[in-house]
């Protein structure tokens, strides 16, 4: 199969021709319609997670065709070659504790394409688990679309919806503005709630403010600007770029009793930034964590987007081929990128 490949951290990926996986025996073979690319893919191919083992096929928000069931998935458990599909980036075991308790988002047997194997910038790629972690595609929902939910809305939904518990006439602040961040401010302004979006990029405010957010210049000040903005803070603020920055300017954000939300990666070096703990303590702040969304919680979210509660698809800024990946994927360390909306990779 024809797929995006590295051979070095850093160095320029290339279009090739590598073996077509296996089906496992209790998982799937997905034939690749549309795949996300997202900075977490550049994070990957840039050498920032340790999960990545060379030579690698990166890429982790797909859609596409069933093509492969594993011999050992049960007749009951309602598949059929042909079913189109997706599947969360995170592909749990079904069998640990924390899947029983129905937070595969956190299993503790994880694996994830494009960073623990192979992952969806080919034309193929592999869903472990099959059982647990396929997902079926509503009518009406194209690929491109079910692509662009991916990680990025999928885990903004869930980061401002279940972990923040944004409750009407609440204030959000989101801090980056690039595909979830953006997914973070569609979400919230549907819910109809006031959003002030915070980047350093006049395109990426641009972007949000035509979702319906009050745009505010990020850097230094940001936080400042924010409780002058809302009259004293929000109650509820996301990282969703991923720096030691960023993350501290949330919850600066925040008044008393806020809410602050980690979703965007802190990797490497950045990985054990400090925060203002001393603010967490007098003002009673929450830092809370989010990472991506439960097999259990899409099939709601794949409904709403199908009845046009979200549309998604207004976020996607353009629409490439396999070719032009490798340039897209190094690209997506540019400053100022996150202005152009998502890219979807069509196949």
């Amino acid at each position: 199969m024809r797929a995006v490949l590295f051979e070095e951290f850093g160095a320029a990926p290339r279009v090739t021709d590598v073996p077509k996986p296996a089906c496992p025996p209790r998982g799937a073979l997905v034939r690749v319609r549309a795949t996300g690319l997202c900075r977490s893919d550049w994070h990957a191919w840039s050498g920032h997670d340790d999960s990545v083992r060379l030579p690698h096929v990166p890429g982790h928000e797909f859609a596409g065709d069933l093509v492969e069931l594993g011999s050992e998935v049960p007749e009951d458990a309602g598949w059929s070659v042909g079913d189109r599909v997706t599947a969360p980036f995170i592909y749990a075991c079904g069998r640990c504790d924390e899947c029983a308790a129905g937070d595969s988002q956190v299993c503790r047997n994880q694996r994830q394409p494009g960073f623990t194997q192979w992952g969806s910038f080919a034309e193929y790629v592999v869903v472990e688990e099959a059982s647990r972690n396929l997902l079926r595609l509503p009518e009406g929902l194209d690929y491109v679309e079910a692509a662009s939910l991916g990680c990025r809305f999928a885990t903004a939904y869930r980061a401002i919806v279940t972990r923040g518990r944004l409750e009407t006439g609440e204030r959000i602040a989101v801090h980056g503005c690039g595909g979830v961040g953006l997914s973070a401010v569609m979400i919230a302004v549907a819910a109809g709630v006031e959003v002030y979006a915070v980047d350093v990029s006049d395109a990426a405010l641009a972007a949000a403010a035509a979702l319906g957010a009050i745009p505010i210049a990020g850097g230094e000040g940001a936080a400042e600007r924010v409780r002058e903005a809302s009259g004293g803070g929000v109650e509820l603020s996301v990282d969703a770029f991923g720096s030691p920055q960023t993350a501290v300017a949330s919850l600066r954000s925040l008044k008393p009793k806020g809410r602050h939300v980690q979703i965007g990666l802190l990797l490497g070096d950045q990985a054990s930034a400090a925060l203002p703990m001393d603010e967490v303590i007098a003002r009673e702040l929450e830092v809370l964590g989010s990472h991506g969304m439960s097999t259990g919680e899409y099939p709601v979210l794949l409904g709403a987007v199908a009845d046009e509660a979200f549309r998604p698809i207004e976020l996607v800024g353009r629409t490439i081929g396999l070719d032009d990946v490798p340039d897209a994927l190094a690209a997506m360390g540019t400053p100022g990128a996150s202005g152009s909306g998502m890219t979807v990779v069509a196949l």
